[in-house]
């Protein structure tokens, strides 16, 4: 495996266009760039770039827009539950699909979770490496098809908490948050709208 180095938005637009949970930067860019799926040999790709230099124009790429993700009412839900996430294995699972099914559906906005703050914790990032330094034992993730990561070694309940708080933020209705806790802990019964 190869790594290579990209802008912040580029990223962004890469992470965008994730069609599921858990679909990999490679399984994107392959899609994208391979609609057939079929890889092409290395040493062509190489060769036509060594030929016509001239002919590769820079890729200019629109910042993500919210508008440009799905936002038909309940298009989030939806998502949530085809994916099976409220099946999935352990809490810190269903925390990390959660909060990255949020990051795709709201776009920019989800940008406003870097806000959220406890007394002595940064719980939101840009980057593992700033959370690490934020406090000790933060166990940081990275949230699939996004730029953000988050701290994952709370306990259940603060992990609703920071669920209901960052369903708040981003402008969903009690119901909707308790809907999205849910997907934590099918018996969390929810705060009263």
């Amino acid at each position: 495996m190869k790594n290579i180095e990209i802008d912040e938005e580029l990223y962004r637009y890469i992470a965008a266009q994730t069609q599921h949970i858990g679909e990999s930067a490679s399984q994107i860019l392959r899609r994208l760039l391979f609609s057939d799926g079929a890889v092409k040999p290395a040493t062509t790709q190489v060769a036509a770039v060594k030929e016509e230099p001239a002919a590769v124009a820079p890729v200019k790429v629109a910042p993500v827009a919210k508008s440009a993700l799905p936002v038909q009412e309940g298009a989030l839900f939806d998502f949530l539950e085809q994916a099976g996430v409220a099946e999935m294995g352990s809490v810190v699972e269903r925390f990390i699909e959660v909060l990255a099914a949020l990051a795709r559906f709201q776009g920019k906005e989800f940008a406003k979770v870097l806000e959220l703050k406890g007394r002595n914790r940064t719980y939101f990032a840009i980057s593992k490496e700033e959370l690490l330094a934020a406090g000790s034992s933060t166990n940081p993730k990275m949230l699939p098809g996004s730029c953000y990561w988050v701290v994952t070694n709370n306990n259940t309940r603060k992990k609703l908490t920071m669920i209901l708080e960052v369903a708040k933020l981003l402008g969903y209705s009690t119901q909707d948050a308790n809907r999205l806790a849910r997907f934590l802990d099918p018996e969390f019964q929810g705060d009263a709208e």
